[in-house]
């Protein structure tokens, strides 16, 4: 018990040490930015104890943190990206500057030319080595692009082509469940839990080779109960992330989990509990995929997905690869737990997003419904390109996305310093016009995602206005010419270059096959209660603006045969 006390008496030192070198460094050191044009900060500290800044979170964060990270901070973001130029500078921790960056070039430079310099933050990186272990979403450089490049072919179209009948087998399970709760009659239900319950069944049958819930009966599965439970856990704990790089390092794993077990949070220690299932049950599923794979192809049919998974073609890819770049067994646990969490809210959550859009437009819903049903013609299911190629479905799930894109804090960090070119000039604070912009090392940058999506330069006056019809004929000549680095539709929703989202194909058919099945079943209509959406590195609906927990109900009514 006394090294456990030496060491919290140390890292409470350092601590210290830590935030007045950050409030000295903050206050008084020059900066480039400061002549880039920005909303006010807020106080330093609000005179908040160090209880309540750890309890209330974004609330007493200083700088433009409360507005930044507050769950309703959608005015902000829209004050943010129609009043300001293309790069807004905004105040982090004790007088951090912080760039907002939606300016085409800028961001072309940031997410492909030069995206070397500009890496994931070091906490990104950091909080997901932890809760995941070495998977995509906790490399870099060459790490990352090797383990990238592995990766790549298990999402192509044609491997997608192959698991469609896997997506369509858990939709009309989910079709099933949902017409037993609504066959008396109308019923308000909540379909955000009904399609996240689907998305992690999608991730395991077709990620992991692995089922985690049969959606017509409620059976308990730890793993999946983990994922569950993991997303709305760290999001009462945001504030961890931004101390941890500077505390992960200290001392053996040994103490640093022993420490955790001793920590007063105890939100803390219930996040490690569900770290540890997910890892445990993750490698007690790989080391069973591993056998099957040695004992030969009748081993592998026999399981779930019959070896079209894409763990199970990951693996045999990389037994064949060469020794160089093949990935250790870590790893590969490590990509398994990583694509079961990055697939589940994020698909779920958009989804559900594209439901309350279509139950507030019930024209669209209408008009989605027919096309559906005249491409079916008959047939039960609709093939992959024909699924794919419907043209108001597919205006609906684009204009959906780039209005209300469902992971919008993205951050970068300058790793040296460098000049950020701009496709515009910009306004000084001193009314001379900067063509471009020195960043310096360690400078954060947040990818304006909804400032790229939002930008009536690019898509016209009608920018924040949700019109699926805009995909139907040519869109404006700016967008195409403002050559937006997005590796979907003209948008940042997904990113672009080496890390933009290696699932946006997956995450495309499951929302297709999903809408196709439950529109031509079902009618979607607004619940009695608003649904309120909030701000989050994934965001989530409640019901009503002080909701409690992730929730969306919507009236479903049965549609006759």
């Amino acid at each position: 018990m006394s090294i456990a006390l030496a060491w919290l008496q140390s890292l409470g030192i350092f601590a210290s040490a830590w935030l007045l070198w950050k409030v000295i460094r903050g206050y008084y050191a020059s900066s480039t930015l400061d002549k880039v044009p920005g909303p006010t900060p807020k106080s330093l500290w609000k005179g908040e104890t160090i209880r309540h800044f750890v309890s209330r979170q974004a609330h007493c964060l200083p700088g433009n943190f409360p507005e930044m990270f507050h769950l309703d901070a959608w005015d902000f973001y829209r004050d943010l990206t129609q009043s300001y130029g293309p790069v807004v500078k905004l105040h982090g921790l004790f007088g951090q500057k912080l760039l907002y960056v939606f300016d085409p070039t800028a961001l072309h430079n940031i997410v492909l030319k030069e995206q070397h310099i500009y890496e994931e933050v070091s906490w990104f990186l950091k909080t997901n080595m932890l809760l995941f272990g070495c998977g995509l979403l906790s490399t870099s450089g060459d790490h990352h692009r090797k383990q990238r490049k592995m990766l790549n072919p298990v999402f192509s179209i044609s491997h997608m082509r192959e698991m469609i009948p896997i997506f369509y087998d858990v939709t009309h399970r989910l079709e099933a469940a949902i017409s037993a709760r609504v066959e008396d009659g109308p019923q308000e239900l909540d379909i955000l839990k009904w399609l996240g319950r689907t998305a992690l069944e999608l991730i395991g049958q077709g990620g992991l080779g692995y089922s985690f819930d049969p959606l017509i009966a409620d059976v308990p599965d730890d793993l999946g109960d983990a994922h569950k439970a993991l997303g709305p856990k760290l999001a009462r704990l945001m504030i961890y992330q931004l101390v941890l790089p500077y505390v992960i390092d200290m001392g053996p794993p040994a103490l640093r989990r022993r420490l955790l077990d001793w920590f007063p949070d105890a939100r803390v220690r219930e996040v490690k509990k569900i770290v540890y299932t997910i890892y445990d049950r993750s490698k007690q599923i790989y080391l069973e995929k591993k056998a099957a794979l040695a004992r030969g192809d009748e081993a592998v049919q026999h399981q779930i997905a019959y070896g079209k998974d894409i763990m199970s073609i990951l693996m045999k890819a990389n037994l064949n690869a060469a020794e160089a770049d093949r990935m250790e067994d870590e790893e590969l646990v490590g990509q398994m737990s990583t694509l079961v969490s990055a697939a589940t809210d994020t698909t779920s959550n958009a989804l559900s997003r594209i439901m309350l859009v279509i139950a507030e437009n019930q024209d669209a819903q209408e008009r989605l419904r027919a096309e559906i049903r005249e491409a079916l013609n008959g047939e039960h299911d609709l093939p992959y390109d024909k699924l794919m190629r419907l043209p108001y479905l597919d205006a609906v799930c684009r204009e959906t996305l780039r209005l209300y894109p469902p992971a919008p804090l993205m951050f970068r960090e300058a790793r040296e310093d460098v000049i950020m070119p701009l496709s515009e000039p910009i306004q000084a604070t001193d009314g001379r016009m900067m063509t471009e912009i020195l960043v310096p090392k360690g400078t954060y940058i947040q990818i304006g995602i909804q400032g790229s999506n939002w930008n009536k330069t690019v898509w016209g006056e009608d920018a924040l206005e949700w019109k699926p019809e805009r995909w139907l004929s040519p869109l404006p000549p700016a967008v195409e010419q403002a050559k937006i680095p997005g590796v979907y539709s003209n948008q940042m929703t997904f990113m672009g270059g080496s890390r933009a989202c290696i699932g946006f194909s997956f995450a495309q058919m499951e929302m297709k096959v999903i809408l196709s099945v439950l529109l031509t079943s079902f009618r979607f209509e607004l619940p009695k209660q608003r649904v309120v959406w909030n701000n989050a590195v994934v965001s989530y609906p409640t019901m009503g603006k002080n909701g409690l927990r992730s929730q969306m109900l919507l009236k479903i009514s049965p549609l006759g045969s």
